[in-house]
């Protein structure tokens, strides 16, 4: 007698809808485990859980040693790669070749910061984390800092900052400055534009930060820099509603100092500039100058001279090995004035045959 589920379609399809639900529900399982296996190897890259230190003494000829920092995840192996950056710990490039977990800082690292990445790998991947910047790099010897310079003044808005010079041996010929704005913890401090005189106006801009000022030693044998304690974190200052007289005294603004420079030369080994500057008001004025060329890494020196009214002078300085291959040099000049006011670049090149 034949079966009746032969003969009734119903059966048949109630049969196949049973089945794909059957293939349906083992796709989704494989999907989700396939998931879960992903999802699980990604959580097993390194992740770093405190940052790489670096350990020395921040001068052309010392060695600095990295640490590996922290790592969650059991990392099977390290590389290294120390970058240069400015001397606020911005802009950082890698140094070619510097890839070991030790380096030897050179003369083309002075007046910058240095860092390092730390890469951690293991059988599921690899993670970066990078160290905070160095101290600024002083010259091979150049002065020691023996008192660290420090601040004196207020902590509001509209209040003036002052920096001492600090005690150095052997007693410096003339000091740089550079003034920077931190966090409220007084940490990560970058340099505010052209704030470069021995007292700092406190502005709107660092309601909230802390301040803190570089101070360079130059003696002829090089240089040393050395930064102040943070200040106290800056307050925005309050207003009082009261009846006043107020009295408009016409001033005449402000103007920056102007450099031009005269010649450019290269005798052997050492580049000699002759420039003129003039400024508003008598006092010290800082100049910076910058070589550059192409593919090498730019330098930043700074010296400072007196200034009555205008004067002329000339410096030089011995070329970089980098810088005497084949090619074009670039020699830039700017010049601060007490008051932090800035000139515009002036620039001279030359080529190197």
């Amino acid at each position: 007698m034949p079966s009746r589920a032969l003969g009734n379609p119903f059966v048949m399809t109630k049969g196949v809808t049973s089945m794909r639900k059957l293939f349906l529900l083992t796709t989704l399982a494989v999907t989700g485990a396939a998931l879960v296996l992903a999802a699980s190897s990604a959580a097993a890259v390194p992740q770093n859980t405190a940052k790489p230190t670096i350990s020395g003494t921040a001068k052309a000829g010392s060695t600095l040693t990295a640490s590996d920092g922290t790592w969650a995840n059991s990392p099977t192996s390290f590389t290294y790669q120390w970058q240069r950056c400015a001397d606020d710990g911005s802009g950082c490039g890698d140094i070619t070749g510097a890839t070991s977990k030790t380096y030897t800082l050179t003369t083309g690292d002075v007046g910058h910061t240095v860092a390092v990445v730390v890469t951690a790998a293991n059988a599921d991947g690899k993670a970066s984390a990078s160290s905070d910047p160095s101290d600024v790099v002083g010259s091979a010897n150049g002065p020691r800092n023996d008192v660290r310079p420090s601040l004196s003044g207020g902590s509001t808005v509209g209040d003036s900052l002052t920096v001492s010079n600090g005690s150095w041996t052997p007693t410096p010929t003339s000091f740089s400055r550079q003034w920077q704005r931190c966090d409220s913890s007084g940490a990560t401090c970058r340099d505010i534009s052209g704030a470069t005189g021995r007292a700092y106006n406190l502005a709107s801009a660092d309601v909230g930060h802390r301040v803190r000022a570089l101070v360079t030693a130059h003696t002829a044998a090089g240089q040393t820099t050395a930064a102040t304690a943070p200040s106290a974190v800056i307050a925005s200052g309050t207003t009082t509603s009261t009846t006043t007289t107020t009295t408009t005294v016409t001033t005449p603004a402000p103007r920056v100092p102007t450099l031009r420079i005269v010649s450019l030369t290269r005798v052997g080994t050492r580049v000699h500039v002759r420039f003129r500057v003039c400024v508003q008001t008598p006092g010290r004025v800082r100049i910076t100058e910058r070589d550059q060329k192409a593919r090498a890494l730019p330098y930043t020196r700074h010296f400072g001279l007196y200034v009555g009214s205008c004067a002329t002078a000339t410096r030089s300085w011995l070329l970089l090995s980098r810088y005497r291959r084949p090619g074009r040099l670039v020699v830039t000049l700017r010049a601060a004035d007490g008051r932090g006011l800035l000139s515009r670049l002036a620039s001279r090149s030359l080529v190197i045959r």
